[in-house]
């Protein structure tokens, strides 16, 4: 549905300016959205039990975004539906002493979804070209035996090319949602995590930074549009200024890419439908 509108096409140049974070697509309010929303929810649930009964492909799903644009909640209202056991969801913080001993990929890779299974990564390794970038004394703490700021960055964008053609390789579909809210809308969620004694649970000082950095973000982010948008992992830029939208959007394209999987239900043997037949004698001549 709206697939195609927020695609980061792989191979063209991506300028964020140019994605609307108001934009609501062919829907116009908020109950329409509703209502498709709950079509997917019950199509995604259908798909997660023939994903998981198959045991061939993994879903990898990753969430990037500025503070408050709604990860959080899209996860809970598109995932509302499925089997947790068939779900996983990490969120990554700062890194651990223990992870900064380890290459910057180890942690993700040691929450990777199995085979059947959807997982879900609530910032991701991304950070590692993001908030890094921003803070380059943060990569100084991983103690690395060689560090070139002029080439890192392009070097990392190819490893995890790298790492993305080699999950994708092995039956591991990805995808990327960033959730692009607007600094309006951000600092009118902030103002409400404030000022809304039930929601100060949310808000970090932290947060307020950011906004101090805005534009370099804005900039870090394009060049990973740029660079990490590829034909087999690609990036989908999800308008986040509307929540209702956003939920709706990021169910339809996961609905979406797991139709062109062609799932389907395995296949039994004759024997196996020979044992099934005997079982349900057995069952028919119980009193």
């Amino acid at each position: 549905m709206y697939e195609k509108n927020t695609i980061a096409s792989p191979g063209k140049k991506i300028d964020l300016q140019n994605y609307d974070p108001g934009d609501t697509g062919d829907f116009h309010n908020k109950e329409s959205a509703q209502t498709k929303l709950a079509a997917n929810i019950v199509e995604l649930a259908e798909y997660q039990n023939i994903l998981y009964a198959q045991n061939k492909f993994a879903v990898l799903i990753i969430f990037q975004a500025m503070d408050a644009a709604g990860k959080d909640s899209t996860i809970k209202h598109v995932m509302s539906g499925i089997n947790p056991q068939g779900c996983q969801v990490y969120s990554f913080k700062a890194p651990s002493q223990e992870e900064l001993d380890h290459d910057y990929l180890w942690r993700d890779r040691k929450c990777l979804p199995e085979r059947g299974r959807i997982g879900i990564f609530n910032r991701s390794y991304y950070e590692e070209t993001l908030i890094v970038r921003i803070h380059p004394e943060l990569l100084h703490k991983q103690n690395l035996p060689q560090l070139d700021l002029k080439k890192i960055w392009q070097q990392r964008f190819q490893e995890i090319n790298d790492f993305e053609r080699y999950l994708t390789n092995n039956g591991v579909v990805i995808i990327k949602f960033f959730l692009h809210v607007s600094k309006a809308e951000q600092k009118k969620r902030f103002l409400e995590r404030i000022q809304e004694p039930q929601k100060h649970w949310k808000f970090s000082a932290d947060d307020i930074k950011g906004r101090d950095r805005w534009d370099d973000y804005q900039a870090a982010y394009t060049d990973i549009f740029n660079n990490t948008s590829t034909k087999a992992a690609p990036w989908y830029i999800i308008p986040a200024d509307r929540k209702w939208f956003t939920r709706l959007a990021v169910a339809d394209i996961i609905c979406s890419r797991l139709k062109e999987l062609d799932l389907a239900y395995p296949q039994i043997s004759d024997e196996q439908k020979a044992k099934l037949a005997d079982a349900k004698k057995m069952l028919d001549r119980e009193e």
